[in-house]
């Protein structure tokens, strides 16, 4: 058996299996900004169903973390190239999985207008369960938590027009 150098180690971009149980919030942060941003944040709750447990969690998370290059929140967003496609009233992302992607929950008018006119997104990974239907205010607290505690990875990214 050969030993595996963990610099050189990767984690396994999770099928449908693993993001059908994603959360998955999308918003328009203005206010101070200008231009606005559009979020996208990717997450899942606790372990709920047989044989899943935190640890395989967050393998799977940090799977499509490595997969679409995202950093660590604390340090500068990279640039991760055009991940999203819009038909029709779907949004789709793309996660790195070779054959799969990430099905959206029906975003707002200005999320939509916002990444169909070249807008950015800042795509969120959080490492920490996100409850299901948190309300807004939940989600800014949930943030900050997991940016604070070094459990977020972000990048920047756009639609894909071809």
């Amino acid at each position: 058996m050969t030993a595996v150098d963990p610099a050189l180690s990767f984690r396994a971009v999770p099928g449908p299996g693993f993001t059908v149980g994603c959360t998955v919030s999308t918003w328009v942060h203005s206010g101070e900004w200008d231009p606005p941003v559009a979020f996208v944040l990717v997450g899942h709750p606790s372990p709920r169903r047989p044989g899943e447990t935190a640890a395989s969690i967050e393998a799977g998370l940090m799977g499509m973390v490595d997969a679409m290059g995202l950093r660590p929140a604390a340090e500068r967003v990279p640039d991760v190239g055009p991940r999203l496609v819009l038909r029709g009233p779907r949004v789709v992302l793309d996660y790195g999985h070779p054959r799969y992607v990430l099905c959206l929950p029906t975003p707002g008018g200005r999320w939509r207008t916002h990444v169909a006119t070249g807008g950015t997104v800042c795509l969120t990974v959080g490492l920490d369960p996100v409850p299901s239907g948190a309300r807004p205010d939940a989600v800014e607290a949930y943030l900050r938590r997991v940016v604070t505690d070094g459990r977020a990875y972000v990048g920047a990214t756009a639609l894909r027009t071809r």
